[in-house]
C-alpha cells in the first residue's frame, strides 16, 4: 500500500517521474565510438534515469556503425518504429487509444560547449532520419560544470577540494587553462563557466581552444606575465569529443600538469535530464550548482 502523504507545509514533495508516453532521451555521443566512450555513456544515462523513474534513455552515436554502436540516426528510427508498434498493438488488443502525437525523441548532445561541426553532424542526423525530434542546447555553461571542473582539478592535486578549509597544497595551481575546442565560440562558453571557477578557487581562470594552434600556449604566456608561476589545464570537455592524447600534449606545450577531462562525473547526467526535462515543461529535481564557497 502507498504510504499516505505528510500534512502540512513541510511535507516532502511527490517524487517526479517520466510522464506516460513521454519521449525517448535520446544522448547524442560525438566522436570515434569505443568501449571507453559506451561506458562514459551508459553512466551519464544510469544517472538520468536514477534521477527521473521511468525515463526511456537511449545513446546515439555521431560516427555509429549500426552494428555494436548504433548511429543517432538508426536510434531516432527505431524509437519511432517501436512507438508506432505500441500503438498498434493497442489497437488491436481493444484499446480506446488516440495515435501518438509530439516528438518521438528528446536529443540532447553530450557536449560540455557549443561545438558547430559536431552540432552540424547532430541536425544532419536528425533530418535524415526524418523523424520528429526535438533537439536541446549544449550542456553548459552551468555552475554544475564548474564544480566538475573543481572536483577533477582537486583529484589530481591541483586545487584543494574546499577552499574553505584552512589547509594547503603543495602542488594547487595559481592559475588555471580552461581547455575547449569547437573555436572562438566554444572559447567564449567556456569563459564564463570559468568565472565562476575562478569564483571558487580563487585564482585567475582563462579559456583557450584546443583545436587552435598556439591557443594553449598564448593563454599560458598571458597568465604568466600576469604573475601566475603554478598553471594547471582544466578540460572543459566531456572526453569522446576530442581525440586520445590531445589534452596530454596541451599540457605539455604549456608547460603543466592536467587535470582529467569531465567524464561521467554526477554533473553531466543531471545536465542530460535538465535539458530534457526543460524541453518537455517538466520541472527537473536538480537544475543548480552547489553554492559557491
Amino acid at each position: 500500500m502507498p504510504r499516505p502523504r505528510q500534512p502540512g507545509r513541510h511535507r516532502r514533495p511527490e517524487p517526479l517521474v517520466a510522464p506516460e508516453g513521454a519521449p525517448a532521451l535520446v544522448l547524442a555521443v560525438p566522436g570515434t565510438p569505443s568501449s571507453a566512450t559506451r561506458s562514459l555513456a551508459e553512466e551519464v544515462v544510469s544517472i538520468a534515469r536514477s534521477e527521473l523513474p521511468g525515463l526511456d534513455a537511449r545513446i546515439g552515436y555521431l560516427d555509429g556503425d549500426d552494428a555494436e554502436f548504433p548511429s543517432l540516426q538508426a536510434v531516432l528510427v527505431h524509437t519511432a518504429e517501436e512507438r508506432t508498434a505500441r500503438f498498434e498493438q493497442a489497437r488491436a488488443a481493444g484499446m480506446d487509444v488516440k495515435m501518438p502525437d509530439g516528438p518521438v525523441a528528446v536529443v540532447v548532445p553530450l557536449l560540455a560547449g557549443p561545438d558547430s561541426a559536431l552540432l552540424r553532424q547532430v541536425r544532419q542526423a536528425l533530418m535524415e532520419s526524418r523523424v520528429a525530434a526535438e533537439l536541446t542546447d549544449v550542456l553548459g555553461p552551468h555552475p554544475l560544470l564548474a564544480e566538475a571542473l573543481h572536483v577533477r582539478l582537486s583529484e589530481a592535486g591541483l586545487a584543494r577540494a574546499d577552499r574553505a578549509r584552512l589547509f594547503t597544497v603543495a602542488t594547487a595551481a595559481d592559475g588555471i587553462i580552461l581547455a575547449s575546442v569547437g573555436g572562438d565560440e566554444a572559447v567564449q562558453a567556456a569563459g564564463i563557466t570559468g568565472m565562476l571557477l575562478a569564483a571558487r578557487l580563487a585564482v585567475p581562470v582563462m579559456a583557450a581552444a584546443l583545436d587552435e594552434e598556439g591557443s594553449i600556449a598564448s593563454v599560458a604566456e598571458q597568465l604568466r606575465s600576469s604573475g601566475s608561476q603554478q598553471l594547471a589545464l582544466a578540460p572543459y570537455l566531456i572526453g569522446p569529443e576530442i581525440e586520445q592524447g590531445l589534452v596530454e600534449e596541451a599540457a605539455k606545450e604549456a608547460g603543466c600538469s592536467a587535470a582529467e577531462s569531465l567524464g561521467p562525473y554526477p554533473a553531466i547526467g543531471k545536465l542530460a535530464l535538465a535539458k530534457y526535462t526543460t524541453a518537455l515543461g517538466i520541472a527537473p529535481q536538480q537544475a543548480q550548482g552547489t553554492p559557491v564557497r
